[in-house]
């Protein structure tokens, strides 16, 4: 499914900080053994707590800049995203970014006197209402300080990102379908409930079912208020993979992954 990649500045900068090998790696502390040769800083961000969940989703970012001799960096302009991951659906192995990214700006804090930046009580969650579907529960948070402001001068970029866990509750699907054999030009429809955890609404879950290996799924629905589904698909003769896939709209609760016991009579023989 469709994301927002990385705004161009941040994703062009750590994208030529990585080639180049300019990019300076995080660091657990702020020693003049942390910076590599030729680096003038050292950039740290750390998170506490370093995870979440459901009822628990803020944490206090925090980070360091200091000079290649360890002295504390002042008055240096910190940008900071929260950015929540998506898998990348892949079925081809092909050498593409496993990730989709989908960011937010939580700020651009100065250093202060001792080098140190503060953000406190950020949520952790994803707040743009886009679907929830192959998302990773764990969420990162970058820091980037670039000198003159030009991401195409890679060696003066410093990076650094850590990430947090959320821990999710779990949820289920269940189903009922009209064929267990298919044949190209029928029907398959398949009802079904997704159950959430006590507490949780269900509206907005999306249901998707997918029918052929290389697309993730071949229609969707949203469930009912009362968590119930329908869906249906007219079986192609090449459809081979047949699979329930639901996504809530919690970052909090996770999706569940059945897949169906259909056989397609009407596939090619290898």
């Amino acid at each position: 499914m469709p994301r927002k990649s990385l705004p161009t500045r941040l994703a062009a900068t750590a994208a030529l900080l990585l080639a180049t090998g300019a990019l300076s790696a995080p660091a657990a502390s702020a020693e003049p053994s942390d910076a590599s040769p030729g680096d003038a800083y050292v950039l740290t961000v750390s998170t506490n707590p370093t995870s979440t969940d459901y009822d628990n989703r803020n944490v206090d970012v925090t980070g360091t800049v200091t000079k290649a001799d360890g002295t504390p960096a002042p008055n240096i302009p910190v940008t900071v995203q929260e950015v929540v991951l998506f898998t990348t659906w892949n079925p081809w192995g092909d050498p593409i970014d496993p990730n989709y990214y989908e960011p937010r700006d939580l700020g651009t804090p100065v250093t202060d006197t001792n080098g140190k930046f503060t953000i406190p009580d950020v949520d952790i969650d994803h707040v743009s209402g886009s679907s929830l579907l192959n998302v990773q529960h764990r969420v990162q948070i970058t820091a980037l300080y670039d000198e003159d402001g030009d991401p195409n001068t890679p060696q003066d970029g410093y990076y650094a990102d850590t990430a947090v866990a959320a821990n999710t509750k779990p949820s289920s699907v269940s189903y009922q379908v009209n064929k267990k054999k298919v044949k190209a030009g029928d029907i398959l429809t398949v009802r079904g409930r997704v159950s959430l955890p006590r507490g949780v609404e269900p509206q907005g879950t999306e249901v998707f079912l997918q029918t052929y290996w290389e697309n993730e799924y071949h229609v969707k629905t949203t469930v009912e208020d009362d968590g119930f589904f329908v869906l249906s698909v007219r079986v192609s003769r090449e459809d081979d993979t047949f699979e329930l896939r639901t996504a809530p709209t919690d970052l909090y609760v996770a999706g569940a992954d059945q897949p169906l016991p259909v056989t397609n009579t009407s596939l090619p023989r290898r």
